[in-house]
């Protein structure tokens, strides 16, 4: 898998790449409807400005973050969206002056945390580069919605491996927040990467549960950024295909995915 700077170079790519499709935008397209229910694409970005934001926070100034955290939890179900809210209020040149700033602060903050230094979260502590992968998944998945409002068709790359691991790792969280107990049996799963002809692997090769297919359709799967109706993936396996209906690697309660698409 990827090392910290590896992973914080893909998070630097896959924020430019987002910032050259708003970039030029007019303040009626940041207004715009993206496929997230109530969210424009200010909300878009203005959620990953406050979430670097509040991720350099974690890591710069732990009692400050916990103060965040205390005020958060206040409104534990809603408070991502009010901020949200809050964010997609500003003007839109304002919104991503700051989001630039921010996320290019974060990555040279997470450059220099020492190894094995644990960051406080809102869930468990995360290492440097458990909180930069998260940022790489969450930049790419508020991405797709993005790309999705403007019409604009951005090829999958093998940036994209370690948001689909993040996947993997997270399937017993998954059965956790829709309080369910995971299968004991672990499954396997074979990705075909975006670029070159890799088929990326975890999990026993003879395991009965299993999951194939596409990289990127794995990775719209558990950012629930598609219904898994419309993804080329093969499940096989009661447990497996149970899993991909609750399959979920952000953090937070269970989410409500993406309804399937309606042929014209």
């Amino acid at each position: 898998m990827a090392d910290l700077s590896t992973t914080i170079g893909d998070l630097r790519v896959e924020g430019d790449q987002l910032d050259a499709l708003v970039a030029n935008l007019t303040d009626e397209q940041w207004a715009g409807p993206t496929p997230a229910k109530g969210w424009s694409i200010a909300h878009q970005i203005g959620h990953l400005a406050w979430t670097d934001r509040t991720s350099l926070m974690a890591v710069t100034d732990p009692e400050a973050f916990a103060e965040s955290l205390a005020e958060a939890w206040k409104n534990p179900l809603g408070f991502v969206d009010e901020a949200a809210e809050i964010e997609a209020a500003r003007p839109p040149a304002e919104l991503l002056a700051d989001w630039r700033t921010g996320r290019s602060a974060l990555a040279e903050a997470l450059a220099a945390v020492p190894s094995g230094t644990k960051l406080p979260w809102y869930g468990p502590p995360m290492s440097a580069m458990s909180m930069a992968t998260a940022r790489l998944m969450e930049t790419w998945a508020h991405g797709q919605d993005v790309a999705a409002a403007l019409g604009v068709d951005v090829p999958p790359t093998n940036r994209l491996r370690s948001i689909a691991h993040l996947g993997v790792r997270t399937r017993d969280f998954a059965y956790a927040v829709n309080e369910l107990t995971p299968p004991a049996e672990e499954f396997r799963f074979e990705l075909t990467a975006p670029e070159g002809d890799e088929v990326w692997t975890w999990g026993a090769e003879d395991a009965a549960q299993r999951v194939t297919g596409p990289a990127a359709d794995f990775c719209l799967l558990v950012t629930q950024r598609a219904n898994p109706a419309d993804l080329d993936l093969t499940v096989v396996g009661p447990d497996a295909t149970a899993w991909i209906a609750i399959a979920q690697v952000f953090a937070g309660p269970p989410g409500a995915g993406r309804d399937p698409k309606v042929d014209a």
